[in-house]
């Protein structure tokens, strides 16, 4: 299957594209990064609106004293609005983005991108309603960090990938915006309450109607 092919299956938004446009795209080729590629630094230039055909994309902030703060995941069939941001802004970067497993991407180049916003409607509602999904998102995240405790937040986090996880404290840290120690002494706390049971890499939620207590 061409790459292309793929992509309008994943992204409905690129079917029924004018000639011109479905030129363009035939013409692009995918790239393959491995777990752990930097695919965009803070403060780097954006050049290209990526497809993603496989795997995960985890976009995070990095604050001045080293913390991570995780903002979003992108799967195949979406996509990252810091980077649609950056493009339609001509701004760079004030993120990283990290291929979170093995990825495959479309990369659609900066001026290809803007003629597909200004020529093809699908492709812009689609643009800008993900900017109101993200956004949400996001301000769900601020109201998290400012207004919620971080064992409300880590019982929430639990219960939505449960009820087995396999995972490290440092994973969960890092999604949370916080270091590991904090998360360990948690796991641990709701271990002694026979919420979960730790293991290697490994987290069983026990009790799932206490844990939802927490997480309120």
């Amino acid at each position: 299957m061409h790459a292309l092919d793929h992509a309008r299956r994943l992204y409905p938004a690129l079917r029924d594209l004018p000639d011109g446009l479905a030129a363009r795209l035939l013409t692009l080729k995918p790239l393959d990064f491995a777990a752990g590629t930097v695919l965009f630094e803070d403060g780097a230039a954006c050049a290209a609106f990526p497809l993603v055909l496989a795997g995960e994309v985890r976009v995070s902030k990095m604050a001045r004293h080293g913390r991570l703060l995780h903002l979003y995941r992108v799967l195949p069939g979406e996509s990252c609005i810091i980077t649609q941001g950056c493009l339609l802004g001509r701004r760079h970067y004030n993120a990283r983005g990290i291929a979170f497993t093995d990825v495959r991407l479309l990369p659609v180049d900066s001026a290809l991108f803007e003629q597909l916003v200004a020529e093809h409607s699908p492709f812009r509602r689609y643009v800008f309603a993900l900017f109101a999904e993200r956004m949400a998102e996001l301000m769900m995240l601020v109201e998290e960090v400012a207004f919620q405790r971080l064992d409300q937040r880590l019982a929430r986090l639990l219960l939505e990938r449960g009820p087995h996880l396999h995972t490290t404290h440092q994973a969960l840290a890092d999604d949370l915006g916080t270091v590991r120690e904090m998360i360990t002494r948690l796991l641990n706390q709701f271990a002694d309450e026979q919420l979960i049971e730790l293991g290697r890499e490994s987290i069983r939620l026990l009790d799932l109607t206490r844990l939802a207590t927490r997480a309120v």
